[in-house]
């Protein structure tokens, strides 16, 4: 387990008091857990920056009735079939389809097949959600 180390940080009143309502409303223990918190989410944002293994989600709405569009879209999961885990296709509607795509692997092909997906013709919206496989944050317990 590491060590943990004690650190001041200065802030103005209004923004302190702003942040004690959000940890108060979130229900967190106390301000070091959201610090600890923030600190990991701008490391993991800065592995998605990095060629690191990371983890994370495709998600996507389409229009069920482009042509090609579903057999187009295998095809890309297939071109990337080491770094997808698990899909989950959902119906929205008769015309409309959600599909979300669990991935593992390096941060820069996650990032390209997200944007082989984004730029079909008949994505509606797609968006990638980005989190950490936790082995750096194992290491530090």
């Amino acid at each position: 387990m590491s060590r943990l180390k004690r650190f001041s940080v200065a802030v103005p009143d209004d923004l302190l008091d702003q942040f004690d309502l959000y940890i108060d409303k979130e229900g967190f223990p106390n301000r070091s857990k959201v610090i600890v918190d923030l600190i990991n989410k701008c490391i993991i944002g800065d592995s998605w920056q990095k060629k690191e293994e990371v983890a994370g989600t495709i998600v996507l709405v389409f229009d069920h009735h482009k042509q090609n569009l579903s057999r187009k879209l295998t095809e890309i999961q297939h071109d990337f079939y080491e770094i997808i885990i698990s899909s989950q296709h959902v119906h929205f509607s008769h015309d409309t389809c959600m599909e979300i795509i669990v991935v593992k692997g390096r941060a820069d092909k996650i990032l390209s097949l997200a944007a082989k997906i984004k730029a079909e013709k008949g994505i509606l919206h797609s968006e990638i959600v980005m989190t950490s496989t936790g082995e750096h944050l194992k290491k530090r317990k």
